[in-house]
């Protein structure tokens, strides 16, 4: 049998399955990097999530502080940053139930100064959860300290988080690792495109 060699169909063919290797690289890079970009995303995400800045260490129990300002943005809650200046809810939480039977006081002081603009006097919590009002308009923005304080004959155990009120909240760490992700997947593909030009057809 006599076999005829058609060398263009051959090559070709060669440049054709060439350029399809090339095509699966590039689709297999772009697949790898886009699960690369959401997988960074989720691990920041829930980095940031698993961080609770609202809780406050008091001895051996937690306790949630949780802000709220219905007339400016209704039921938002709001904890190290408050950004509107108006009539204010703070909401303190115990996470466990040994603090609902020790005698806790609650105070929101002003800083640098520690000027007192909240207090309330000690006494058991047996539900596990405080309310107060504040109406920080009267007192400005700037930063604050919510101390929640045990509070056991002559000894006291006082605890705080810092918190912030007037300041608007711009937070654009979150968007860092899908813009460096994205930077990178375009670098990537950019050089491939620029080498397969540059590569001269055999």
């Amino acid at each position: 049998m006599k076999i005829i060699m058609d060398f263009p169909v051959i090559e070709s063919t060669f440049k054709f399955i060439q350029n399809q290797k090339k095509s699966s690289n590039v689709l297999l890079l772009i697949f790898l990097l886009n699960n690369l970009i959401a997988s960074i995303a989720y691990a920041h995400r829930s980095a940031e999530d698993s961080i609770d800045d609202c809780r406050i260490r008091v001895g051996f129990e937690a306790v949630h502080f949780t802000a709220y300002t219905p007339s400016l943005s209704g039921a938002t809650e709001y904890c190290n940053n408050i950004p509107g200046l108006g009539p204010t809810n703070i909401v303190f939480d115990y996470e466990g139930k040994k603090l609902r039977n020790i005698t806790v006081e609650f105070e929101i002081t002003k800083e640098p100064e520690g000027k007192r603009i909240f207090y309330q006097e000690p006494k058991k919590i047996k539900t596990g959860n405080f309310n107060g009002q504040i109406d920080f308009s009267k007192y400005g923005k700037g930063d604050y300290l919510a101390h929640v304080t045990i509070v056991h004959k002559d000894q006291r155990l006082d605890t705080h988080l810092p918190f912030r009120v007037g300041f608007e909240e711009k937070s654009y760490s979150r968007y860092i690792p899908l813009v460096l992700a994205s930077i990178i997947l375009i670098i990537v593909i950019g050089s491939m495109v620029f080498k397969s030009k540059s590569i001269p057809n055999k």
